[in-house]
């Protein structure tokens, strides 16, 4: 029984992360709220130990910011920091499509058609959650297939800055988004990797371009 401690401590630090990061992304923890490790605690049900270890990850990755004995609060959504992001996102992306391409089964671009499908309802319902999680789940089949789990993990820490700003600007880039998806999967289905890479890298550089067009606060 001692042996499960460890096990259970890591999975209520990942519930209280991930609970965390996802109302941050979508808005319900606003940027410039003080978050309180007391408060989230009871309100997801959990001690404080775990969503204090959320918090220092969360500060980590950029999502909060914290000041020693005085606050911790949610960051700013900085255009910047959301283009550092997708470059970086975009070249894990561009990696992994360039080692998945040739590995893919049908089964694997049937996955992403379904996606595309999903996304392209989603965008059209004002979904703005479905929209993204279809989003994930199609470039998700790249990186699953890549097996690169170091390109993986960087793509997992970086994209919830770029959500952020995704849902804010929800639909000034996703209706092309939806084109370049199909491209990219017929490129896939017929084995292409480099015009696979080439449209990766253009559906990355428009999240890039959103940055750039955004007209954001500096959270002031």
């Amino acid at each position: 029984m001692e042996s499960m401690r460890p096990v259970q401590r890591t999975l209520l630090r990942d519930r209280a992360y991930e609970a965390i990061r996802d109302a941050i992304v979508a808005g319900e923890l606003e940027p410039g709220a003080v978050v309180r490790d007391g408060d989230l605690a009871e309100r997801l049900g959990l001690s404080r130990a775990p969503v204090r270890e959320a918090f220092s990850r969360l500060v980590d990755e950029g999502l909060l910011e914290s000041k020693p004995q005085s606050y911790t609060r949610v960051t700013p959504v900085v255009a910047a920091d959301v283009r550092d992001a997708a470059a970086v996102v975009g070249a894990m992306h561009e990696l992994a499509t360039l080692v998945a391409v040739p590995r893919m089964f049908a089964a694997d671009v049937q996955a992403m058609r379904a996606a595309n499908e999903r996304f392209a309802a989603a965008v059209r319902a004002g979904d703005v959650d479905g929209a993204l999680r279809a989003d994930d789940a199609l470039h998700d089949v790249l990186v699953r297939v890549a097996g690169n789990h170091a390109a993986a993990a960087t793509i997992a820490r970086y994209t919830p800055l770029i959500r952020r700003l995704e849902r804010r600007r929800f639909g000034e880039s996703t209706c092309r988004s939806a084109g370049l998806h199909e491209q990219l999967i017929d490129a896939c289905s017929a084995g292409h990797a480099d015009d696979a890479v080439r449209i990766t890298a253009e559906i990355w550089r428009t999240l890039a371009d959103l940055a750039d067009l955004a007209d954001l606060d500096d959270g002031d």
